[in-house]
């Protein structure tokens, strides 16, 4: 499954379908707009043989241009799912997921691709550098496969900004977990992507580093006043979005804030 599409000959951009696109207050598309979404997989085991495990069920909620909304919910809830499938890495069993009004599963795998490669950052909580590049060139490698020609530059700007420039040419193995989320978050927001996933960014690290990251990646997103989606366990961390959903057993749990008008 990919992340990026395999040959840097550009993404596509598809333009938003108005009667399949809700509309947020704006009139504009809404950033994210999940629509009955569920994920069902084959259950294991003797007795249940032939019975399906509900992941995700019946999901529903809407994200503004540029609002910060944190997932919440204890381990096994479904949270980190439903960011995959948001991402376009998972097939739903059944819903919809429009991201900037495009319904990402009315495109194959390769257009996925494509759309996370125009509109997405993703941060990982392991990580997910690549062990055989250095510092730099992982940062790079987003803007390579777009085919800029500043990609060393802006690359080389970025680490120094998340307060690495002189780890340029260092590969992964040789920096800490704080460094290297932090070559993460550079990765991510490098492109300049409008909307940013994170999944537990700082559940690799331990306390001081993972602040560390939560400061910066909060400055970076309200600089570049992008759209950002974070999953976590850790209620101080949710506690700093403009808004929170909470997922329990495959379920969003009805709040007043659960969803947007409309």
């Amino acid at each position: 499954m990919n992340f990026f599409p395999s040959a840097p000959s550009g993404a596509p951009d598809p333009d938003p379908d108005p009667a399949a696109a809700g509309a947020d207050p704006a009139g504009k598309p809404w950033m994210i707009e999940v629509r009955d979404l569920s994920k069902r997989v084959p259950s294991v085991g003797a007795e249940t043989a032939g019975a399906e495990l509900s992941i995700l069920h019946s999901v529903d909620f809407t994200v503004s241009r540029a609002e910060t909304l944190a997932i919440v919910g204890a381990s096994g809830s479904g949270k980190s799912t439903l960011l995959g499938l948001l991402a376009g890495l998972d097939t739903p069993s059944s819903g919809q997921v429009l991201l900037d009004g495009v319904d990402i599963y009315s495109l194959d795998e390769d257009g996925r691709a494509g759309l996370r490669m125009a509109k997405l950052g993703f941060v990982f909580q392991s990580f997910q550098l690549l062990a055989h590049l250095t510092a730099l060139e992982n940062v790079m490698l987003p803007l390579e496969l777009r085919g800029d020609p500043k990609a060393r530059d802006k690359a080389a700007a970025m680490l120094g900004r998340v307060g690495l420039g002189a780890r340029l040419k260092h590969y992964p193995k040789y920096l800490s977990g704080g460094e290297q989320q932090r070559v993460a978050l550079a990765r991510a927001f490098v492109p300049e992507p409008p909307l940013l996933f994170a999944d537990e960014p700082t559940g690799s690290l331990d306390a001081a580093s993972g602040e560390a990251v939560i400061q910066l990646m909060f400055e970076l997103n309200r600089e570049r006043g992008s759209t950002l989606v974070l999953v976590t366990h850790d209620t101080s961390i949710a506690a700093r979005c403009a808004r929170t959903i909470t997922i329990a057993a495959g379920k969003l749990v009805p709040t007043l804030d659960a969803q947007h008008p409309g």
